[in-house]
């Protein structure tokens, strides 16, 4: 029997063959609104990153976009922002302010939760509060078109959970051998338990489009071989000066430099996002994601 191991060799060895970049589809009418959870199997890959530029790119093409941290106790997209909101969940949860009062308005009308970088408290949320989150949450799900949830890294419940509920997922990589490995096993595992669920793989911070193909050819196929599934590969991120002076910075390189190649290549991967199909959970559109998110920590 083909097992994990066999696969993960395999993405040692099989460089694929080449194609040519993926034509942008029409756009069709929205059904309802779409949750993408955006993960990785490890730490360190620009998952934030690539969340709040889609998001500003997502904006500027007329979608409502809800940008949620869901990196419980290491909070970080207010970092990437350059920002400090004076107010975040743990004031919601300990019913100093309503939600709408600690929602952030970010650059082109993106709107973020923050979470609270380093408040170990939401780290391990009981099962009441984390249903009031939900439960409030659900609330403004119609007011918008996208939520990006920004996922922490790895195959923990917690993290997985999210991915389940969005029923959508994209899965960021690098082309370091340890990423791929661990960008393999978390497909692996949202194949296992949601096979429902919507996957699409982002290489970033490839030293050119080339690399960037081969990084995703090889993992595209070796989860079509060993798990049996395709996946959409959306394309690939330059690690180009622009983008690192960016972060260091805190400003989105689509701000900073919006000519840069890794602004573009945001644009282009914006391209394939946009079309939309189905990506509720059960692939009805019956419940927005908070409500089954909700159900997740029903006890």
């Amino acid at each position: 029997m083909k097992d994990q191991a066999e696969g993960l060799r395999l993405l040692a060895q099989n460089m694929g063959h080449k194609q040519g970049p993926k034509k942008s589809t029409p756009r069709r009418p929205k059904l309802n609104t779409r949750a993408i959870a955006i993960t990785s199997g490890k730490g360190g890959v620009g998952k934030t990153n690539i969340t709040i530029n889609l998001a500003i790119e997502l904006s500027r093409r007329g979608q409502r976009v809800l940008v949620v941290d869901a990196d419980w106790g290491l909070a970080n997209v207010d970092v990437i922002l350059g920002v400090t909101p004076q107010l975040n969940l743990s004031h919601f949860l300990s019913e100093e302010a309503e939600l709408e009062e600690i929602l952030y308005k970010g650059p082109e009308g993106i709107l973020l939760v923050p979470n609270g970088s380093g408040l170990t408290d939401l780290a391990n949320l009981s099962q009441v509060k984390q249903r009031r989150v939900f439960a409030a949450l659900a609330e403004l799900e119609d007011k918008v078109d996208i939520i990006l949830l920004d996922t922490g890294a790895g195959i923990s419940d917690k993290v997985l959970n999210f991915v389940y509920s969005a029923g959508e997922a994209v899965v960021v990589v690098t082309p370091e051998p340890t990423s791929i490995r661990d960008a393999y096993a978390v497909i692996k595992t949202i194949v296992k338990k949601a096979p429902k669920c919507k996957l699409a793989l982002l290489v970033n911070m490839a030293e050119d489009p080339e690399e960037g193909l081969d990084v995703g050819e090889r993992i595209t196929s070796v989860v079509k071989q060993f798990l049996g599934r395709n996946i959409d590969l959306l394309g690939s991120v330059h690690y180009d000066r622009a983008l690192l002076q960016s972060v260091r910075e805190q400003t989105p390189v689509l701000l900073s430099s919006p000519k840069s190649h890794s602004a573009r290549d945001i644009r282009a991967i914006a391209d394939r996002i946009l079309p939309v199909g189905e990506t509720s959970a059960d692939g009805e559109d019956k419940e927005g994601f908070f409500t089954r998110m909700s159900k997740m920590f029903r006890g």
